[in-house]
């Protein structure tokens, strides 16, 4: 019989250190962090629009929409990148640290993600609204 960490005569540490648990603790981590991710690109976009309004206000039609869709679903996509760092560091030898300071790669790409949305939206985008 088997269990969702693996089988029920192996110890926690051999189950968690199989493919199956640590994808399952990777997931549990990440996506529970990916609404805020979300949240924080969906407010800085908001914030940009109502700050500059009247701007904005020609590019609030259908295409646009479906480009911010785009971009959002590009975002996501940049996210799953933790996943390759997050798993690679859980097979490594440097396991338990990595458990415990992954939150900084988390930190971090927020950071990242906050630079490169206002970026996009200041030097790629506002300039050519009319």
């Amino acid at each position: 019989m088997t269990s969702d960490l693996g089988p029920a005569n192996s110890s926690p540490s051999a189950a968690h250190d199989s493919l199956r648990g640590i994808m399952t603790d990777a997931i549990r981590y990440w996506e529970a962090r990916r609404i805020p991710y979300n949240l924080l690109l969906t407010g800085i976009v908001v914030v940009w629009i109502a700050w500059t309004w009247p701007h904005f206000r020609p590019a609030a039609t259908l295409n646009s929409l479906l480009a911010m869709l785009v971009l959002a679903v590009l975002a996501n996509l940049c996210y799953c990148s933790a996943y390759v760092a997050d798993l690679a560091m859980q097979y490594s030898h440097y396991r338990n640290s990595w458990v415990r300071w992954r939150w900084g790669l988390w930190t971090f790409g927020m950071l990242f993600a906050a630079l490169l949305a206002n970026y996009w939206i200041a030097d790629e985008i506002f300039p050519y609204v009319r």
